[in-house]
């Protein structure tokens, strides 16, 4: 099945763009660029992040007030992310603003020059925003729980870095990354709206001509599984305990990924009919809130669990989960509940695809990792073909799982 509202195209310089046709009143843009914490050196753990605040801090042809204002004088935004892997910069506005932000955006990833005076402001900023995450233990539990399961590797570290390795980052430091990184083979740009896709086309030619830097290749090695643990660490004075409970997976690319995504939304989805929900609050008011969710990389993943209770209710609500996993686990679901378990699913994914700026940073990056945006319908066609024999298979990466405790 094919949706003929996208478009996808590669400019003169190698980059790739792909467009989708959206009737709406705001349009969206952006890159996604294939560079994250995962490539950073030892010793400067957190510059991809630090990147990504300080290339709206000016470009060699403008403040860093103009980058800031560029988008919002028309009431739109300007906005970026980091993650492992990746770097999204891009902006919501409203329809009729596409050439203005388009060319903003490729001026800062092509021509931004990090002031000294700029990052020094900037790194009061980012600390602040460690200290913060630092104060958050349902947050930080899961940094905690990811640097002992990728302990040796290049993913074992946190996105922010430290106070420490902040210090450390010049504006030589935040150049050489853009110049190694933002790489035209390794970025693609993205825009869901009204625009025609060749007016789209004609004006990322036109921005991004200038470009050109030689693409470098990535240097990128599969973590190792390491041996499960149970550790509970008693550090931070918090009314309640912080639990993660995870397994490897397979990463963005398996073909099973859809098989483990309905498995976590069935065991603790955002539905309060998920097992988990109604085990441990439903049942015995154990929890205000419990999940299950992945975290996927282009080579490999994470399915995890996550839960806050009192420190005494620990041992009980590991009883409990213990009991749901030994159920999926144990025994395929009926093709009744399955059907079930995916209508709802299928549902939730619809209701989601409202929100078109994530539909469009969704596209952006399936078209990064995988070539191509997968569209809703194509997705819901993918987990109804989902049968009780191969979630019974993903159900199996949750015989073997790792816990984490912060008291």
């Amino acid at each position: 099945m094919t949706d003929t509202s996208i478009r996808y195209f590669t400019l003169s310089n190698g980059m790739r763009l792909v467009t989708r046709t959206l009737r709406l009143p705001v349009e969206h843009c952006g890159v996604v660029i294939n560079a994250g914490s995962r490539d950073e050196a030892s010793d400067l753990h957190g510059l991809a992040h630090f990147v990504e605040h300080t290339i709206f801090k000016g470009t060699g042809s403008h403040r860093a007030s103009y980058v800031r204002d560029r988008m919002e004088l028309v009431g739109g935004e300007l906005n970026a992310y980091t993650t492992k892997e990746e770097t999204a910069i891009y902006s919501t506005f409203p329809e009729g603003h596409l050439s203005r932000a388009l060319a903003l955006i490729a001026e800062m990833v092509t021509d931004a020059t990090f002031p000294e005076s700029e990052l020094a402001k900037e790194k009061l900023v980012v600390g602040e925003e460690i200290d913060t995450y630092l104060d958050t233990p349902s947050d930080a539990v899961f940094d905690d729980f990811e640097e002992i399961m990728y302990a040796g590797s290049s993913l074992a570290h946190n996105i922010l870095g430290t106070r420490e390795s902040l210090a450390r980052f010049t504006s030589n430091d935040c150049r050489r990354w853009l110049e190694e990184r933002f790489t035209p083979g390794r970025m693609v740009c993205f825009y869901a709206g009204s625009a025609d896709p060749e007016k789209v086309h004609q004006l990322a030619e036109r921005y991004f001509k200038n470009l050109t830097r030689p693409d470098t290749p990535l240097d990128r090695t599969v973590p190792p599984v390491n041996v499960p643990f149970e550790q509970i660490n008693d550090t931070r004075d918090s009314y309640q305990a912080h639990t993660v409970i995870g397994t490897r997976i397979p990463g963005l690319l398996d073909p099973g990924r859809l098989d483990i995504a309905l498995l976590a939304n069935i065991i603790g989805g955002p539905g309060m009919n998920s097992l988990l929900n109604v085990a441990l609050r439903e049942r015995h008011g154990l929890v205000y809130g419990i999940d299950a969710s992945t975290s996927l990389m282009s080579d490999n993943g994470l399915l995890t669990i996550y839960f806050g209770c009192d420190p005494d209710d620990v041992s009980k609500c590991l009883r409990l989960i213990g009991r749901v996993i030994d159920n999926v686990a144990g025994t395929p679901l009926s093709e009744r509940r399955l059907d079930a378990a995916k209508r709802q699913f299928t549902g939730q994914l619809t209701v989601g695809s409202v929100n078109s700026e994530q539909v469009a940073i969704s596209m952006g990056r399936s078209t990064l990792y995988r070539g191509s945006a997968r569209t809703l319908a194509e997705t819901v066609e993918a987990i109804h073909a989902i049968t009780p024999a191969s979630l019974y298979a993903a159900a199996q990466a949750l015989r073997t799982t790792s816990r984490l405790t912060l008291k």
